[in-house]
């Protein structure tokens, strides 16, 4: 089974890391002065508290957004923004997505987890909630259980043409990463089509 040190921070949290580090820099506050503030101060909701942060004291709407909902929220996540907090969660995520009625999937999950670090040593794998992206410098694949019986292993290959087996998600023409898909059923299923559209999914992303 993965463990947490098969994980790596998500992007998106690192950005909310560095967000909290400039905040101060940025805004004459920092996250506990901020959340102090808003509450001491703000309006008693949070989408009133969000209005107000960009109207009354011109802060640009993210900062908003993301002030608002920490200030409001009794029991904030922290997977979304510490990353010890997020690499426990990303575990979590993981065993969701594959819960008992799902198990028989979880090989398949891991087999195509190790194939994706094969690539090189700079893939990354960044668990959601409902998949797990991987990443290079981008998303280059993605591992999804779309349903009890099988695995879509997406890929982003712009300009290439889709076939019986390599299906298109319409990721292309909605500028989505995930462009084109392959349903995973069995071990067998992970053959060299689909470590042929893997790798050339991480070339395309050097």
């Amino acid at each position: 089974m993965s463990k947490p040190n098969s994980y790596s921070v998500h992007p998106g949290v690192q950005m909310m890391v560095d967000w909290v580090a400039t905040l101060k820099a940025k805004t004459g506050r920092d996250l506990v002065q901020w959340l102090k503030f808003i509450r001491v101060q703000g309006p008693a909701t949070e989408k009133a508290a969000r209005e107000w942060l960009k109207t009354t004291l011109k802060l640009g709407s993210n900062t908003a957004w993301w002030l608002a909902e920490r200030a409001h929220n009794v029991a904030p996540r922290g997977w979304d923004w510490e990353p010890k907090v997020y690499l426990k969660q990303a575990v979590a995520f993981v065993d969701a997505q594959y819960p008992p009625r799902k198990a028989h999937l979880r090989p398949l999950y891991e087999a195509l987890l190790q194939l994706g670090f094969a690539q090189g040593k700079d893939v990354k794998a960044c668990p959601c909630k409902t998949m797990v992206p991987l990443y290079r410098n981008h998303v280059f694949a993605q591992i999804k259980p779309t349903t009890l019986t099988r695995i879509d292993l997406g890929f982003c290959l712009r300009g290439v043409k889709a076939t019986s087996r390599l299906k298109s998600t319409g990721g292309e023409k909605k500028g989505d990463r995930i462009t084109h898909r392959i349903e995973i059923k069995q071990p067998t299923d992970i053959d060299a089509e689909v470590k042929k559209y893997l790798r050339q999914a991480y070339a395309a992303d050097g």
